[in-house]
């Protein structure tokens, strides 16, 4: 069975690649909408918005979860090497 620390670092992770996945297609949208509207309608700005919204939960998100020890930070090459 599996522990609950192991738990909440799973789901943190998850959380935050969803999250990242919602600013990609936010960002999409914006693109689109720009493109095929030609700046003539809000939607561009609206879909941007969510994006930097988005964008700033995330962050804030990473943040308290390092500061309530759910996910370590790591470096690039493994101790030792």
């Amino acid at each position: 069975m599996l522990s609950v620390k192991i738990i909440i670092v799973l789901s943190v992770k998850i959380i935050i690649v969803v999250l990242l996945g919602l600013i990609v297609l936010s960002l999409g949208a914006g693109m689109f909408s720009l493109v095929k509207e030609r700046g003539e309608s809000s939607r561009t700005a609206r879909f941007l918005t969510i994006r930097i919204a988005l964008s700033i939960f995330t962050f804030i998100f990473i943040a308290i979860a390092f500061y309530m020890g759910w996910i370590q930070p790591h470096g690039v090459l493994p101790p030792g090497s």
